[in-house]
């Protein structure tokens, strides 16, 4: 299996031409860069998701899934018609060929990643879990699909690869990670140790597999899958927010430490949610260093 990955895994392309070419300030075009893909991409995304919400019939769910995949797929062609002529090159961190294999294997990933962190949970009498029925999935795939992304286009396609291209690996990480954590501030219940949770397990972790793959399919499919898991199928707060209809209620034990539980915000500011991510994180990101791919 790890023989098979590797040898379809690439280097992330960091862009070298028109915007990107080599030369003085080429860092400051990069940051600069960042912004105006940030823009294009989010308005680009929200608008569509506007147009189709007013469109579609608001009580259909098949509708209203239609709605977040038609404002991704405007976000991904944007991003890639962005690139192709601000950058002079095809996105290959989007390439189509590798997508479902990748995007499988992280949804796979994903949601027994968050189901480890529920089992520990459990065993150590942290959280009660309830399963209530049947419920309709439409919402929380929608949201957990336009989570996963439009989040990993800005944190780990633009923002973490411009930085890299700017400044080196270890500084697109650091800053990568610290904005996806604290981008989570707003967010009901959000606390300053939720926010460094994620930012050390999910930040890290989500930009490890596009180091090690090149591409952001496996990301989003981690990233998907566990809030689809924790918020659907689990019932449990996603970032301090419910994510639609569930078929289970998860409420941490009364009580008990935020810090072991997560509290109000949800597991992912958990001590367990923390152990799990990082150690996945760590896997991967040992892995895309033994095969090279930070060298600059």
């Amino acid at each position: 299996m790890a023989t098979s990955l590797c040898s379809r895994v690439h280097p992330i392309q960091l862009g070298d031409q028109r915007v990107l070419r080599p030369g003085r300030f080429r860092w400051l075009r990069a940051l600069a860069w960042v912004v105006a893909l940030f823009v294009l991409v989010v308005m680009s995304s929200m608008s569509t998701g506007q147009l189709l919400g007013t469109l579609l019939p608001k009580t259909s769910g098949p509708a209203q899934l239609l709605g977040y995949v038609g404002s991704v797929l405007v976000g991904l062609g944007i991003y890639a018609l962005a690139v192709r002529f601000g950058e002079g090159r095809r996105p290959s961190e989007i390439a189509l060929r590798p997508l479902l294999p990748e995007l499988l294997l992280g949804l796979l990933l994903g949601a027994a990643m968050f189901a480890a962190v529920m089992a520990i949970m459990a065993v150590c009498s942290l959280y009660d879990i309830t399963f209530t029925g049947p419920a309709p999935a439409w919402i929380a795939a929608g949201k957990a699909l336009q989570a996963g992304v439009i989040e990993e286009l800005m944190l780990r396609a633009i923002l973490l690869r411009l930085v890299w291209r700017a400044f080196g690996p270890w500084i697109a990480f650091a800053v990568s990670a610290a904005l996806f954590g604290f981008g989570h501030m707003p967010n009901p219940n959000a606390t300053v140790f939720a926010a460094v949770c994620i930012a050390l397990e999910a930040g890290i972790m989500l930009s490890a597999f596009y180091a090690l793959t090149g591409r952001i399919w496996m990301s989003i499919g981690v990233h998907a899958a566990w809030n689809f898991t924790q918020g659907y199928v689990f019932g449990a707060a996603v970032s301090g927010s419910e994510l639609g209809p569930a078929i289970a209620r998860s409420t941490a034990v009364p009580g008990m430490p935020e810090w072991l539980t997560g509290g109000a915000f949800g597991p992912e500011a958990s001590l367990p949610g923390l152990a799990v991510c990082l150690a996945i994180g760590a896997l991967v990101m040992w892995w895309a260093w033994r095969m090279g791919r930070f060298a600059r």
